[in-house]
């Protein structure tokens, strides 16, 4: 088994995004942490959204063989919600607020000898190929929609004859704000947040692995640029055939030269400039 892996920071202050390697319980993934609304800064300066990854991170990483005996993979995720919970309220934070919250989205696989256990909440997405060439998406990007909607008012913007990235955020930014309400509902999106909602709208499973040829886990940074705001696609096929003609670290270097063209986000409707960029390939071939 080969595991290769990348963290890219965008353009913001913090790289929100965290891997998550544990090699002793044979656990690969990664976590793309958000910034709560209300402003909080941890004390070394920290976003909100990069403790929370890091925390989630920190925990799944500190598993051991013994810890995870008599529990499956979606417990461990449960288990790094809560921690999550303790750390805001060791924090200050206000957990009744949403808005307060400290969140990160998660895509995380556990290898065993004959199946794949995954765990998914919001737009992190795992791939896994086969050797017929065959490409199967296993999870689903619960927040694809909210951000159609957010995109769509995006290009309003540009139509209407908005220049700026930062103009164009402050027309989508109530949106936006109005969307944490929305937050591990049904009518909205799941992600770790420290609420015990999240725990019943992660999604989980295992696949086994027949034929399996590799997987592949990322954050939505990766995602090919779109020229307009599109319905929710089906999978990440596109993806994983630009890695595998490219490789991962050309894909991402590609990737970043086209965001750098277009520094106020109007070619490519998006947030940010550049947002941050992980990934964990594994590959089988070898076995």
């Amino acid at each position: 088994m080969n595991i290769q892996t990348l963290t890219l920071q965008g353009t913001a202050e913090w790289n929100e995004d965290a891997l998550v390697v544990n090699p002793g319980v044979s656990m690969y993934g990664v976590l793309d942490g958000a910034t709560s609304l209300h402003p909080f800064r941890g004390p070394d300066g920290e976003t909100g959204g990069y403790l929370a990854s890091r925390t989630i991170q920190r925990y799944l990483e500190s598993l051991q063989a013994e810890d995870l005996k008599g529990i499956d993979l979606m417990e461990a995720v449960v288990q790094a919600n809560v921690r999550l919970r303790e750390k805001m309220k060791e924090a200050g934070v206000d957990l009744t607020d949403p808005a307060a919250l400290w969140t990160s989205a998660l895509a995380v696989v556990r290898i065993h000898d004959r199946y794949i256990e995954y765990a998914q909440a919001g737009d992190c997405m795992i791939a896994a190929s086969y050797a017929d060439g065959t490409v199967r998406t296993v999870s689903r990007d619960q927040v694809a929609h909210i951000d159609y909607e957010s995109k769509k008012i995006w290009e309003e913007g540009l139509r209407t004859g908005v220049q700026t990235r930062e103009e164009l955020w402050e027309l989508v930014k109530p949106h936006i704000r109005n969307n944490k309400t929305r937050m591990n509902t049904l009518n909205g999106y799941s992600v770790l947040s420290g609420q015990p909602e999240a725990n019943d709208l992660i999604e989980y499973g295992r696949i086994n692995r027949i034929q399996l040829r590799s997987m592949l886990i990322v954050s939505d940074g990766l995602f090919p640029p779109k020229t307009s705001a599109q319905p929710p696609a089906d999978g990440i096929g596109e993806l994983v055939t630009l890695i595998e003609k490219m490789s991962l670290e050309g894909y991402a270097k590609w990737l970043m030269d086209l965001e750098a063209e277009d520094k106020e986000c109007r070619k490519y409707p998006r947030f940010k400039v550049s947002d941050d960029k992980t990934a964990v390939l594994i590959r089988f071939d070898a076995e």
